[in-house]
This record gives structure tokens, sequence and C-alpha cells, in this order.
């Protein structure tokens, strides 16, 4: 599989909705996949037009070529969701300060989403210089497993006595040598005159707002420069040729698309650039490690005595945490939490699971421990049809699922978990859906070591 990563530069103000209540069209904070999968196929149709009339007439499912294969064939291409690139770094220029004040710059680091357990400061929130974020995961598993409260408190507040309480903290995040930085984008209102379409005038007291995604960003609290903003998303293709062809023709016509609604006023014109490489994962490592501190931070817990249930003996823990909404469903319902039995449909191993027997063997054989997740709603506009898509009950990102499953397992697991960190899980994992990652690094951030 090859792995084809975007950049995305917004040339002009994108109006990628989320909501429209009444008058009003609320934007996303980033780019969905179907919207890109959308523009690029719309594009491909435009051009292909210009050598076969009448193209997008055809019934591209049968004979399609390599259109079909990238977006109509049984293993289409993914198209992941594009997250802002703009990382709020400390400026260090002033040494003196105690808080360096934070600048915005476009960094090429791999973007991710927080996890569901993240915390940070009431007060303060934010990472260094401001109070710091940790991770509550492994804290709160061990918590209940020596039945004891667990209730985090912000020691940067502490030290100050000042209110130490701490909320969720959510977000985009990316770190480089050990440096994490937040990500995030900024948004204005674009107010709009309605048209009488039997006049084809302005029509008075109609008026419309549309909340856009700005197409360029402050380096410095004073405003000095205005650079675009920039996206980054990846492609997962199957065929290495055509994967190759696919980024040619992103290359070659870079400044041709436009993502998001209100293109005929000017809105959602950006350029892509793409460049290929091998799609590795390092799923092992990142399971090794996070049940090398699972183990640790178990028997620092230790000192409250002897657990009812000793639950590390002969067993392997990971965690699916969710970087994108997942469309999730189980016994044709839709469903937030990833159960045993989907996890197990999801990797094939179904038919495997369904021939133990109820209780012990199949939590001996996979069992989740601990679910955070939450829901949403998602409709959208499908452009190809002309019609509104479907409105789906979503589990959000930031997810988190911590499962269990014996030593004996685990290169079994192992080998499942890392096509499935590329493939993704649920429905319309192709339009960037479901993108997951395996036990993510920032699971392993404590409090005492908060970043």
């Amino acid at each position: 599989m090859k792995r084809i990563k975007l950049k995305i530069t917004a040339l002009s103000p994108l109006a990628i909705a989320a909501k429209k209540p009444g008058s009003v069209s609320e934007a996303e904070d980033h780019i969905p996949g179907s919207v890109i999968r959308g523009a690029i196929a719309s594009q491909i149709l435009q051009l292909s037009n210009q050598q076969t009339p009448r193209i997008a007439e055809q019934n591209l499912t049968a004979d399609g070529g390599d259109f079909e294969a990238l977006f109509l064939g049984d293993e289409p291409a993914i198209f992941q969701n594009a997250y802002p690139a703009v990382a709020k770094i400390p400026d260090e220029s002033n040494p003196n300060k105690s808080k360096p004040d934070l600048i915005s710059r476009v960094v090429d680091d791999e973007i991710l989403v927080l996890p569901a357990t993240t915390v940070s400061s009431k007060t303060d929130p934010g990472f260094k210089p401001k109070n710091g974020v940790f991770d509550t995961l492994i804290d709160r598993f061990c918590a209940d497993a020596f039945n004891y409260p667990y209730d985090p408190s912000d020691p940067e507040s502490l030290k100050e006595n000042a209110d130490a309480r701490v909320e969720p903290y959510s977000g985009f995040y990316s770190c480089k040598d050990g440096k994490y930085r937040s990500h995030s984008n900024s948004t204005r209102f674009l107010t709009r005159v309605g048209i009488n379409r039997q006049r084809a005038t302005s029509q008075d007291d109609i008026l419309y707002s549309i909340e856009v995604l700005n197409e360029s960003f402050q380096e410095t609290p004073q405003g000095q420069n205005w650079p675009h903003v920039v996206y980054r998303s990846e492609i997962l293709v199957k065929d290495a040729e055509l994967a190759k062809y696919l980024v040619d023709f992103l290359n070659d016509n870079s400044r041709i698309f436009h993502l998001g609604g209100a293109t005929s006023r000017g809105l959602g014109k950006v350029k892509i650039t793409a460049k290929i490489e091998d799609a590795l994962t390092d799923v092992e490592a990142r399971i090794t490690e996070f049940n090398k501190q699972l183990k640790k931070r178990w028997e620092l817990w230790s000192v409250f005595g002897e657990p009812e249930n000793k639950l590390l003996d002969n067993r392997t823990y990971f965690i699916l945490d969710l970087q994108a909404d997942a469309i999730l469903t189980e016994n044709w319902r839709r469903t937030t939490v990833i159960s045993p039995n989907i996890l197990c449909e999801f990797v094939g191993l179904n038919e495997e699971f369904a021939k133990l027997n109820d209780g012990e063997e199949k939590d001996d054989f996979i069992k989740i421990e601990v679910a955070y997740s939450s829901y949403n709603y998602r409709s959208g506009w499908n452009s190809a049809w002309g019609l509104m898509k479907d409105i789906e009950l979503v589990t959000t990102r930031g997810s988190v699922y911590l499962f269990s499953t014996n030593k004996q397992n685990e290169k079994k697991w192992t080998d499942k978990l890392k096509d499935l960190e590329l493939n993704g899980v649920g429905d319309r994992t192709s339009e960037g859906f479901g993108q997951i990652q395996i036990c993510n690094e920032f699971h392993n951030v404590f409090r005492e070591n908060a970043v």
C-alpha cells in the first residue's frame, strides 16, 4: 500500500459547512476527507469530459478503469481528513519572559487528535509554557483496579496555590523533539444579501451569514505577516502504479481545485501538492511501549495494597484511538462503542470469536476494559447526485477504547491491528471516517510530566 501525503494551501476562504442553524452556516474546523475526495473526482471527470464527452453520464462502476479503481471499486482509495498544520510555538526571542508568547508557524510534522482522556488546567489550559496537558487513561484504569477514587489536579496550579481543577482538553496537536504544539485555525463570518429569484435582484430584509475558515493567519501578535493556512491530509492507495498516476495528476493540476461551498462566489480556492511514500506503521513498537508504561504505573499504584484481580498477569493491552469521526454499526443499529464482536469483525476474526463460549473464553481472546466515547450527527451535500446525504450518527474523534488479550494471541492481534490502522473502522472509511491510531503515544504522558 502507498501513502500519498497532501499539502493543501488555502488561497481563499473555505466554506466547509458543519451545521446550518437558521440563517447562519457554521464551519468545520478541518477539511473532511469526503470533500477532498469529491473535489478530486469532479476534476478528473471534468478533464476527462474534454476527451470523452458526457463521460459523467456513463456507468463507471462497470468499466471505469482507473477512476473505478480509485473511487468505485471494492477497495477504493482512502481519503483521510485534512487537519490544520498551523501550530502554536513559544517565541524564544525574549528569554527574559517567564512565560513566552505563542507565535504561529506552519509545521511539517504529523498532526494527531488528542484522546478524550486528556485533561488540562481549568484556569490556564494548554501545552507548555501554559500549565500543561496530561493523560489520565492509565491512572484511571489502575485506580479502578485498586478500588481508589481518581480525581486529578493541575500540579502547576498547586504550586501557585491557585484553582487546581482540571477539565477535558481536546483538539489537534503535533510533537517534535519532545515538544508538543497545539494546532488550530480561525474563522470569520461573511454576510450576504439574499436574491429575489423572479427579479434577479437583491431582496429586502433577507440576509444570511456564512462562517468560513480563514485563508491566512497572523504569525505574531503584532500581525506583520499573514501567510496562507496549510492543511495536511493523506490518501492511501493499494495499487502502487495507480498511486503514482494520482500524484502526477495532483501536482500537474495543483491550482484547479475548489473545496467546500460557494465556489461560484470566489470561495474554496486551494493549491494541492502531493508526494508518495510507502504506507508503514510502527504499531508493534507502540503496543510494547504502552504495556511497559502500564506495568510501571501498576507497580506505583501497588503501594495501596493488592488489587482484587491481577489484571496484568498474562495479558497484553492495546488502545484504539479515533483520529476522525466513525460510523459504527452493531446488529443493524448505530452504536458508539467498539465491542469485541465489532472489533473481531473489523479484523476478520469474527468466525473464530463466534466459536468460543460466552464468558471466560471470549474474554480471554479479546476483552474491552474501558471506553470513553461520545456522539454527534453528520450530514452533507453530494454534488454528484445533487442531494443531501443521510444524517449519520457518528462516534466523535478522540474516543478511546482499551482492550486486552491473552499474551499467546499478541502476535496474531498485532498483525491484524497493523492493517486495521491503515484501513480504518466502520462505514465510509474511504471518505475519511473511522481513521484510528493504535496506542497513541500521548497516553504515556502522566500528571507529573505534563507537557
